[in-house]
């Protein structure tokens, strides 16, 4: 699949670093360096602009190195980047460590997954058909 971007940042497009990869790293494009203290949040600039077709979003979601490592996450996980939006894509990155973390500039702060989606129709109805679930929720399945 061709997907449209533009890159404002100094750093190269983002890309797959295997064959089996399902995300490309997104990189920070600011610049200072930004000091996220603990449980503190911030938006990420990045840098690239896309042209997504119908049918299609971008997914940002969390690097797992940077989540395991230093408590670092992507706050609204995953993130949606729409077909119709041509803005700048940003990262909300949030620390959920008990340390200071610096976001340098060029740095790997998350991964974009292309997906494809399909838009509902509903039709409203008085009762939904039983499973052997039925309303059974959080936790209802248990834990081993």
């Amino acid at each position: 699949m061709k997907i449209k971007i533009i890159n404002k940042s100094a750093h190269a497009l983002p890309n797959y670093e295997t064959l089996a990869s399902a995300g490309m790293d997104l990189r920070a494009n600011i610049e200072e360096s930004i000091t996220l203290e603990p449980m503190g949040r911030t938006i990420v600039k990045t840098g690239l602009f896309i042209e997504l077709p119908i049918g299609f979003e971008a997914q940002v979601r969390p690097r797992s190195g940077l989540a395991a490592k230093k408590g670092v996450t992507v706050l609204n996980a995953p993130g949606t980047v729409d077909a119709d939006y041509r803005g700048e894509i940003g990262v909300i990155l949030v620390n959920v460590s008990k340390e200071p973390f610096t976001i340098e500039n060029g740095e790997r702060i998350a991964q974009l997954v292309i997906a494809r989606h399909e838009r509902a129709e509903w039709i409203q109805v008085d009762e939904l058909s039983d499973t052997s679930r039925g309303a059974g929720g959080f936790g209802s399945t248990g834990t081993k």
